[in-house]
């Protein structure tokens, strides 16, 4: 494998969190990484050395979704229900049962979001994008960004505090 193969690789965890900010269903999510990859392996040509290689993919990944979003509105088509075995799997590294219960409460809030401000908190706050980054990637400008991970952040929270989480 090259550097590019390489680096793509490496990028698959980050790529699978953020595909589930987008599609939380988790077969949709896979299908959603696999079609990214697929999509970059192609392209590869159109990526300059140089740049970063997350912030590219994960470019891809927005329009590859707001591609299937587009064509699910215009066939109607039904998105499957999220399985029943796999909805709200904790991050198995969290050994106390409270803080399984505090991440999957914290999931909870972030999916029920608004999805622009979903994926704004999800490219700044999990992956960990400059504010810069995150709204090039979501082709907004550096204010929307900021203002949608602002209203984000106040709905996580009070939703978290709702539920009496602890912070």
């Amino acid at each position: 494998m090259d550097d590019f193969q390489t680096g793509l690789v490496a990028l698959l965890p980050r790529l699978r969190r953020f595909a589930r900010f987008l599609r939380p269903a988790d077969a949709d999510a896979q299908d959603l990484v696999q079609q990214t990859v697929e999509r970059a392996l192609a392209r590869r040509e159109t990526f300059r050395p140089g740049t970063r290689l997350d912030r590219w993919a994960f470019t891809l990944m927005k329009r590859i979704a707001i591609d299937q979003g587009r064509a699910n509105q215009r066939w109607s088509a039904v998105v499957s229900p999220e399985d029943e075995s796999t909805a709200h799997r904790p991050d198995p590294a969290q050994a106390d049962e409270d803080l399984k219960a505090d991440a999957r409460a914290a999931r909870d809030a972030i999916l029920d979001l608004p999805p622009d401000q979903r994926e704004a908190v999800a490219l700044v706050l999990i992956e960990g994008l400059s504010y810069a980054e995150a709204a090039e990637v979501l082709g907004v400008p550096a204010g929307t960004l900021t203002s949608r991970l602002v209203r984000g952040r106040q709905a996580i929270v009070e939703q978290l505090t709702a539920q009496g989480v602890g912070a």
